[in-house]
């Protein structure tokens, strides 16, 4: 009696013969997820006829295999691996089939069960198939002793004969490096080495090697001078972020330039496989629009101007865009578009009818009312409760002051004075107003004006803005005066030429300030996308997405609690790379500063500083806020009526607390931190070379306490969830209808004597649309924003997992469990809000809800609502 519990404990039955260790492997298959390539499953399936099939061993996380020393170790000792299991098979590839859907494929496995082995913790996995697959889950059921254990993949697999090491996946447990069993240390930090590569060579699809390089992939020299653009980042004129290597040749003009790919293969730039879009996100159009607007679409719009007149005649002629459609031309390009679509949902986001109609859906900020964007309310409000409100400030001083250098730029002093405002402050002196914290100012000078003279010399004509606003007893903000400058035509040394204008509602004067707040828009529109959209989210969080994968192990709790917040990301940004932001793409195409957009953008991440992406310090650096222990978040809104300064830091302070609790678990104290070997070199590295040109910079944390890690943790997810969120998804809704934010001017404002200033009596509305973006550029830009501003059906939003199991640990699931209920808390108080009229901010004369920080959408496309996980989009 006795033998037999022995036998049935150590997994052994009567007979002698080995137990087995059930498992289920979940993946899908490469046929069902790559339409142009339908021969995959046939290939596969005669792969497994001949014995070439999908192999895996378990490893185990107790037992050590004294008879293979890695060679790897430090000192003289080598480390040792885990014992390593008997070869297990896939059963029944051959007769799993599967529909030509996005669907998973259960496969059984059994594992001999040796005594020996222990209780495993991770797996090697080899693919003899001709074909890659995306494993996703292996789950083993009856480990004897131990019981269920779960390995949560999410990655591809191509076969064994593309890695120069093996795949090993591990088990959903977390480890810090030092609390690793030693049977698994080997194979922990083996991976690490596979993922940071040799440093050299081009990069293919299969290689899972992450790596920097500087923006040097952005200009095209050997196209000629007017596609030459400077390389960003490793420099003190232009410092940049680092972004993805990819290891192109250079450019045959300048070798210091990667040579670009082909339009047609501009979707098959290299990023990690497992950083690329979804099948379900490309099939979503937001990889195939970006490139069948420049592929298809750009011509398309260019004949169509060309065959009439690239000018709207008036806003009704604009308003067709959306009520009556396009009439787009005939041609071979039009038929190429409709008939070669891959996916038929393209067919739905590119609405072409059978009479080659193009029809744009209504943008929010028109649904209600077709003029109340045209209000100096609303105008102002959008500074709070648009899509960038995080440039506003207080004005602490009159005139506002320049911190440009006088011995480069001159006197640079605003030329508004106390007889603009002072008739406008509600009774109060100049004093009384900038005391009590009434004086606002949305300034654009200072950051534009080194490049006006440069961007003046395109097809651009605008200028340096400065927009000071009175804060009202019923919190809404009112426009005092409008400052328009340029620099001076002798020199900059000798200063600006600057005009103020003030708000009128009639006649010549008040045509005269709906142009000075288009230039407004202008300059706030380009700010936006390429500052506060691309370079203050995209591109500063590509280098911790690079550094977290070269550094920190899947088995690490910090890679555990950023990995769903950098899903994408560097996807998205290799597309923009190709199509959006290089020399001649989209952007330059749409934005005002034209050629200069990506060298300003470098300008402008001189004034970046990691700390300062906290929500809170940001609105006390800008003087919107004032700190107060006495609050909930910590400090207190000087504008109570701030809608994303209040969403946000509701946003903010549940992000925190969900990262103080799960950080704390794992790090008990200071000591802890400092001695995680991991986490020193993902620090060190992220500083030193994912954003080098700033690496002595006093500013950044030392990651020597639990303070420091909680707060660079909360910085990253705000940054790549919710501040991207804000700047994002109210693109189409908010400027949608390109008049509300012109991305364009193409005039100076009409002087006095001149035929166009005569216009502006008998027809200022014309005046006006020949001086934003014309029509072309609106289409382009249109055809964009609808594009950036949808979510996709894939979607995983703040406070959700792409896997229940994503760790082993109880209490890291409570405290997110917990996170998700706050945020749904949060919801339901913005909502109240929202309906709430003595909030007059959050709804405005255009009816549109301030929703950009609601933590949910209720679907996929434009929502205007949703904080997606990660910069997806």
């Amino acid at each position: 009696m006795l033998h037999q519990i022995v036998d049935l404990l150590s997994g052994r039955k009567d007979d002698g013969e080995r137990s087995k260790i059930k498992g289920k492997v979940v993946l899908m298959k490469k046929n069902v997820l790559d339409l142009n390539d339908l021969s995959a499953s046939v290939v596969d399936r005669i792969n497994e006829l001949v014995g070439q099939k999908v192999a895996l061993q378990l490893i185990s996380s107790v037992n050590t295999d004294h008879s293979a020393a890695s060679g790897s170790g430090s000192g003289s000792e080598d480390k040792l691996k885990g014992k390593v299991g008997k070869v297990a098979y896939l059963e029944k590839w051959v007769t799993t089939f599967t529909s030509l859907t996005p669907e998973d494929s259960t496969y059984d496995i059994n594992f001999d069960w040796e005594e020996e082995l222990g209780v495993p913790g991770a797996f090697i996995i080899k693919n003899s198939h001709h074909n890659e697959f995306y494993l996703k889950t292996l789950t083993l059921e009856n480990v004897p002793g131990h019981g269920r254990i779960h390995f949560v993949c999410n990655s591809w697999v191509y076969p064994s004969d593309k890695y120069k090491t093996s795949r090993v996946f591990f088990s959903n447990q977390t480890y810090l490096p030092s609390e690793t069993p030693d049977p698994l240390v080997y194979y922990r930090e083996q991976e690490l080495v596979n993922l940071r590569g040799n440093g050299s060579g081009q990069l293919e699809e299969w290689d899972r090697v992450y790596d920097y390089a500087h923006y040097n992939d952005l200009g095209n020299p050997d196209k000629g001078e007017d596609y030459v653009r400077p390389v960003l980042g490793g420099s003190s004129e232009y410092p940049y972020p680092r972004r993805g290597r990819t290891g192109r040749p250079p450019t045959k003009t300048d070798p210091n330039s990667e040579s670009p790919i082909p339009l047609l293969l501009s979707l098959n730039i290299y990023v990690p496989r497992d950083e690329r879009f979804g099948h379900l996100k490309m099939s979503d159009f937001l990889g195939y629009g970006l490139k069948s607007i420049s592929q298809f679409l750009l011509p398309e719009f260019t004949d169509l101007c060309a065959s009439t007149k690239n000018e709207f005649e008036s806003f009704e002629d604009i308003l067709q865009i959306y009520e009556g459609g396009l009439k787009l031309p005939d041609g071979p390009l039009l038929k190429s578009l409709y008939d070669n679509i891959p996916f038929e949902i393209l067919k739905d986001l590119l609405p072409i009818d059978g009479e080659g109609l193009f029809k744009f859906p209504m943008p929010q900020i028109i649904q209600e009312d077709k003029s109340a964007w045209r209000k100096d309310e609303e105008f102002a409000r959008e500074m709070i409760a648009g899509i960038n409100p995080m440039i506003i400030r207080r004005l602490s001083e009159f005139p506002p002051t320049s911190n440009l250098d006088p011995k480069v730029y001159g006197d640079q002093t605003s030329a508004i004075t106390h007889d603009h405002i002072v008739n406008q402050l509600d009774g109060l002196t100049l004093d009384e107003a900038i005391n009590t914290n009434r004086l606002f100012i949305l300034n654009h000078h200072d950051s534009l004006m080194p490049y006006i003279r440069r961007i003046n010399t395109t097809t651009t004509k605008t200028y340096a803005t400065r927009t000071l606003l009175f804060l009202e007893k019923d919190g809404r903000l009112k426009p005092l005066a409008i400052e328009l400058s340029l620099p001076h035509p002798n020199g900059d040394q000798f200063g600006a030429i600057s005009k103020v204008y003030t708000p009128a509602e009639d006649g010549v004067e008040g045509s005269l300030w709906q142009l000075a707040k288009a230039y407004v828009a202008v300059n706030d529109s380009g700010v936006h996308e390429l500052i506060s959209h691309w370079l203050h989210t995209h591109a500063v969080i590509e280098p911790f997405v690079i550094a977290a994968n070269r550094q920190l192990s899947v088995l690490h709790p910090i890679y555990k609690l950023l990995h769903p917040h950098f899903r994408d990301t560097m996807n998205i940004n290799a597309f923009a790379r190709q199509i959006l932001i290089n020399a001649g793409g989209i952007l330059e195409a749409t934005v005002f500063p034209a050629k200069y957009s990506m060298e300003l953008s470098a300008v402008m991440y001189k004034d970046w500083a990691f700390p300062e992406q906290a929500l809170p310090v940001d609105l006390v650096k800008r003087g919107m806020a004032e700190e107060d222990s006495n609050s909930p978040h910590g400090v207190r809104l000087l504008i109570k009526d701030y809608p994303y300064a209040v969403d946000g830091l509701e946003i903010w302070s549940a992000i925190k607390t969900w990262v103080t609790d799960y950080c704390k678990f794992y790090y008990i104290s200071d000591d802890t931190v400092q001695k995680d070997t991991e986490l020193q070199s993902w620090w060190k590295e992220l500083r030193e070379k994912g954003h080098g040109d700033k690496k002595h910079e006093p500013w950044w944390p030392k990651m020597d306490t639990q303070k420091d890690l909680i707060e660079s943790c909360t910085i990253i997810i705000w940054v790549a969830s919710a501040l991207h969120a804000a700047t994002n998804f109210g693109q189409y809704p908010y400027a949608g209808y390109l008049p509300n934010r012109p991305t364009l001017s193409r005039r100076f404002m009409p002087e006095p004597g001149s035929p166009e200033y005569d216009e502006l009596k008998t027809n200022p509305d014309k005046i006006f649309l020949r001086t934003i973006t014309a029509r072309l550029q609106t289409l382009i830009g249109i055809a964009l924003i609808e594009i950036l501003s949808r979510h996709s059906s894939d979607e995983i939003y703040l406070g959700q997992r792409d896997s229940p199991e994503w760790t082993k640990d109880a209490e890291p699931i409570q405290a997110f469990e917990k996170f998700g209920k706050k945020l749904g808390e949060i919801e339901k108080g913005i909502i109240e809000m929202n309906n709430d009229e003595k909030w007059n901010n959050r709804v405005g004369p255009v009816k549109v809800p301030y929703t950009l920080l609601f933590p949910t959408s209720e679907g996929e496309g434009i929502t205007g609502k949703g904080i997606p996980n990660s910069v997806a989009i």
